[in-house]
């Protein structure tokens, strides 16, 4: 379930990516001998191109059986959907590239409902973790997988490995009503966004977003909240989203980062949310072009709208 922080959150709709319907089902995962039990010809399959869904006509998700399986293939279990276990396969190679550069995973995003998405978005993060670590990051041996595919162990060394997940600031900055995006060179022309940057070790969430601020625009914040989180599988980030306030306005860019920081009024924000280019690279009639509704920026952008009624 999706719980945001703050009850604006509720109104802007659900988060991409969060919310899946599988029970993840630990009791049967960690028992060899429970889940053997559910691989039956009950059993679904998601299926998947690579790291891409398959989707039908409609714009679903594509299920298929365990008869659909290669027997030489790893399996994950994902979990249990209408009491039927649910598995995907693990792709011979991980993810190569950023979201932004997979044009197919884009044109999913938009199609999948909001449990379809959240399907998807955890069997691929689960799925491309085991493709990027078949060996042993402690000896270099070949690991094999453990726990229903929530685990991967090393026989040469004991090691044992588990998924991860990287934790990432995302936040809004504020002044005086006003807020401060920024783009990325990497961005389509007139894209801005909230700030963001990794939560680096011996960090608290409060300072990941005073650093990253401070580092990609030169302004102390204070006053940092927690706004909610999106499970982002590009390739496996949890994005927690922030609220900051700042009393400086002069932006120090950092030109490594950022091609461009704004402060943006409100009417600006509001104007841009309400003319989102429905491709990506399009151009809206905005100030500016406003992130897409799977990203949390988004979500933080409405919430902040709707904050500031």
């Amino acid at each position: 379930m999706n719980h945001p922080a703050h009850p604006e959150l509720a109104r802007t709709g659900p988060i991409a990516f969060a919310g899946s319907p599988i029970d993840r089902a630990d009791l049967i995962r960690v028992n060899p001998e429970k889940l053997a039990e559910h691989m039956n010809w009950r059993a679904k399959v998601l299926m998947l191109d690579g790291l891409l869904p398959v989707i039908d006509d409609a714009g679903g998700l594509v299920w298929g059986t365990l008869a659909d399986v290669d027997p030489d293939a790893e399996l994950v279990f994902l979990g249990l959907l209408d009491e039927r276990a649910c598995f995907a396969v693990v792709p011979n190679d991980g993810a190569t590239g950023p979201a932004y550069a997979m044009p197919r995973a884009w044109q999913a995003i938009q199609q999948l409902s909001p449990a379809d998405l959240a399907i998807y978005g955890g069997a691929r993060s689960l799925v491309d973790w085991h493709a990027r670590h078949k060996f042993c990051a402690r000896c270099g041996s070949p690991t094999k997988i453990a726990k229903g595919g929530w685990q991967r162990n090393c026989d040469s060394c004991q090691a044992q490995h588990f998924p991860r997940t990287d934790p990432v600031t995302i936040m809004l900055v504020e002044n005086d009503g006003r807020l401060l995006l920024g783009r990325q060179p990497r961005f389509p022309p007139r894209a801005f966004s909230a700030l963001a940057g990794f939560v680096e070790p011996g960090e608290t969430i409060e300072e990941a977003v005073a650093r990253e601020v401070w580092e990609e625009a030169g302004l102390r914040v204070r006053d940092v909240e927690y706004v909610a989180t999106q499970p982002w599988p590009f390739p496996s980030q949890l994005m927690i989203g922030c609220y900051s306030q700042t009393d400086e306005t002069e932006i120090t860019l950092d030109v490594e980062e950022l091609e461009e920081a704004r402060w943006f009024t409100r009417d600006e924000v509001a104007l841009a949310m309400d003319n989102i280019p429905t491709e990506r690279g399009a151009d809206g009639p905005g100030p500016f072009n406003a992130p897409p509704p799977a990203a949390i920026a988004h979500s933080l952008l409405r919430w902040w709208l709707e904050k500031s009624k």
